[in-house]
């Protein structure tokens, strides 16, 4: 009974190594993908090198108000964070979905989460929710918490056996590369 049961679970490891990380990024792309792509698109002015109003405003909200939302206030160093979260929301997901440089991408994402969720809280205003308080509905603290979640899986997993990483990594490598 005890050899069957080590040989179900052994199974069932193999399985959950090589599914988990494709099955996190299979949700990632339905759920989170477009999500980003759209905050991304509400960013860009002109050019991708050039944000809109838009952008300061989301991500520096009290620091435009003070200024009266007028960007050429802003100093270079609010333009580069900008232009970095913007890129951001373009690049990490669309490597998370293909796969490919998987675990860093993972980890930007995760440090994005955290920077957007303080964001929100502390400069938005936002009801960030508590843990444990018996509702599960709390956009910041229990939605944010899943996403991350899945990015941990990609992180400490990889991404999978059907990603370019993969790919790159060759037949013989570790099937959660």
């Amino acid at each position: 009974m005890i050899a069957l049961f080590n040989r179900t679970y052994t199974s069932l490891n193999r399985l959950g190594d090589d599914l988990l990380p494709l099955l996190s990024r299979l949700v990632f792309a339905g759920v989170l993908f477009m999500y980003y792509i759209n905050s991304g698109l509400t960013k860009i002015g002109d050019s991708l090198f050039s944000p809109s109003l838009g952008a300061y405003a989301q991500i520096f909200p009290k620091q435009m108000e003070a200024v009266s939302y007028d960007v050429s206030q802003m100093s270079g160093f609010h333009t580069l964070v900008v232009l970095a979260g913007t890129w951001a929301e373009f690049i990490l997901p669309v490597l998370i979905v293909i796969g490919l440089l998987a675990r860093p991408a993972a980890l930007g994402m995760i440090g994005f989460i955290i920077v957007q969720s303080l964001t929100d809280i502390v400069a938005h205003g936002a009801d960030g929710g508590t843990w444990f308080d018996g509702a599960s509905d709390g956009i910041i603290a229990d939605q944010r918490a899943f996403w991350i979640l899945g990015l941990l899986i990609v992180l400490f997993k990889g991404a999978g056996w059907l990603s370019i990483d993969r790919f790159f990594s060759g037949p013989s490598a570790d099937p959660a590369a």
